[in-house]
């Protein structure tokens, strides 16, 4: 009962003092619309992705009868988000609107890529005159990142190696981007990149994509043994993402064929043998392991190793072998040219020697004899017919 009491007295109150303050002040409002300064654009809300441009023309129209200089501002811009407030290609902060006139502004606004999904307020203000909310609806969650990454990460193998890593590049912003391709790299290491096969310094990728990347590493002729960091990165003004690949250099592989004295020439007899050392230093930072002696000869030729197989050679030592090489019985006086390897899975090294061929010494024995017998006819006829 008392509380039916208060709601009537309630209600009396309401329809005695605030119903026509009510009604004043809706009637107020329309007559300063009427004649002051309104605010219009056709695109009060709107959907993008991050990292969008939004391009808003809005009119200011005057409705009064007297000239307006009408202050233009933006209120409650999302942090991070940029804008720019032009009129005749001019940044504004101010226009004079004349009586039933109406001056057009654009207003443009940059939504971050870093930037939460959902709307977003912010209110174009004619000072003293109108608001305009506008309301921006971010589709997704936004994001800076960029993610390099590779499944294996670390390589190893001996110093004329070629390391390829396969990588992903994988943008996470709302955008296209176009990212360059880099490495630091030590001294002397070449970094190759190739965006889907291909070889290049930037790549293209698509808002949310990914492109796989092959990144070939090649260590110098002369690298040392041990463990190799190379930073790669790929990188733009807006984001970017780093990877470390990592290369294991078991040791370098080399080695040098020659001879105890270092010449590689020698005078043999057609259809004779001619015995050559030779010895195969390892010039290398790791041991060398079955490395196995070969030869290119001439035809009718034949060379043996004796061993024909070096089974390990540590590094800065060397080894020796002796090659035996018979000539053709036929070879004719001259130089031939003998092709000596020492070679295996990791190097190969490689040697020529020049082959003297001379004339076996009965043969000159014979060339003598027939000269003196040459001779011996001449005399022979000499005296027998000289006379006559």
């Amino acid at each position: 009962m008392q509380e039916d009491f208060f709601m009537t007295m309630h209600t009396q109150t309401f329809r005695k003092f605030l119903l026509p303050f009510t009604v004043y002040l809706f009637f107020a409002s329309r007559a300063i619309a009427a004649d002051g300064i309104s605010l219009y654009t056709p695109y009060t809300k709107i959907s993008v992705p991050p990292g969008q441009s939004i391009d808003y023309t809005i009119d200011v129209k005057n409705n009064g009868s007297t000239t307006k200089n009408v202050s233009v501002s933006i209120s409650g811009m999302p942090k991070g988000w940029t804008y720019t407030l032009k009129s005749g290609g001019w940044d504004v902060q101010q226009i004079a609107i004349l009586p039933g006139d109406k001056k057009i502004f654009s207003l443009k606004v940059e939504v971050p890529l870093k930037v939460n999904k959902g709307n977003h307020v912010f209110r174009v203000v004619a000072g003293g005159y109108d608001v305009l909310p506008l309301t921006v609806n971010v589709s997704e969650q936004g994001t800076f990142k960029t993610e390099f990454t590779s499944e294996q990460a670390n390589m190893q193998g001996h110093a004329k190696s070629n390391f390829s890593f396969t990588t992903k590049l994988k943008n996470f912003t709302g955008e296209k981007q176009t990212y360059s391709l880099w490495a630091d790299a030590p001294q002397g290491w070449e970094v190759i990149f190739k965006p889907n096969y291909k070889q290049a310094t930037a790549v293209e990728i698509d808002a949310n994509g990914t492109v796989n990347i092959s990144v070939d590493v090649k260590p110098p002729y002369n690298v040392q043994a041990g463990t190799y960091r190379i930073p790669v990165q790929a990188v733009n003004n807006v984001t970017s993402a780093s990877l470390v690949l990592e290369v294991v250099i078991k040791g370098s592989y080399s080695s040098e064929l020659t001879t105890p004295n270092g010449l590689l020439s020698a005078r043999i007899t057609a259809g004779r043998e001619k015995r050559i050392e030779l010895v195969v230093v390892n010039t290398g930072s790791s041991d060398l392991k079955n490395v196995v002696l070969g030869s290119s000869k001439p035809k009718n030729w034949d060379v043996v190793f004796k061993p024909d197989t070096l089974k390990h050679i540590i590094p800065g030592a060397s080894a020796q072998a002796v090659a035996t090489v018979k000539a053709d019985d036929k070879a004719i006086p001259g130089d031939y040219v003998i092709t000596i390897s020492a070679q295996n899975p990791e190097t190969s090294s490689r040697a020529s020697f020049r082959m003297m061929v001379k004339t076996p010494l009965l043969w000159g024995w014979v060339g003598i004899l027939l000269i003196i017998s040459v001779i011996g006819v001449i005399y022979y006829l000499f005296r027998k017919y000289g006379r006559r």
